[in-house]
């Protein structure tokens, strides 16, 4: 207990010293060590090739977002896209924040592309949501509220 008593004094100043250097670093130092920890969180990670044509690959859209005609304004937007959409309609929860791309075991690279084509940040295989429910299709979107 005495030798914790005796470290602990010297230990709290070098913490301070520590924190006080910390803070008086001068702004571009910081920014180098902020993007040097951004380099090593977004590895890139290999993603399989889409074996399907945009043409060939099946979408269901759910809106999770509760606006009215979400869900057929981005029907309307794949098609465009040249995607198939095989259905519409409102997801379980309407409180969504964020959109999602969902995948079937195998068609990670169409979830990829589909994610890339809209914009979305968030893609994953099927969760929530079975095979079947894709009405033969390999993608689900769920809109959300961004």
């Amino acid at each position: 207990m005495a030798a914790l008593l005796l470290l602990a004094k010297p230990l709290s100043h070098a913490m301070a010293r520590h924190a006080a250097a910390a803070a008086s670093e001068p702004a571009t130092s910081v920014k180098k060590k902020a993007a040097h920890a951004k380099r090593i969180v977004h590895r890139r990670v290999h993603v399989p090739a889409a074996k399907l044509p945009r043409s060939r690959t099946g979408v269901i859209v759910l809106n999770g977002n509760g606006r009215t005609g979400a869900a057929a304004a981005e029907a309307s937007r794949l098609h465009s896209l040249h995607y198939r959409v095989k259905s519409t309609g409102n997801a379980k929860r309407q409180d969504y924040a964020t959109t999602v791309v969902m995948y079937r075991r195998g068609y990670e690279g169409e979830g990829v592309r589909l994610a890339h084509d809209l914009h979305v940040k968030v893609v994953g295989p099927l969760d929530g949501l079975s095979p079947s429910a894709l009405h033969g299709g390999q993608l689900a979107i769920v809109l959300g509220a961004n």
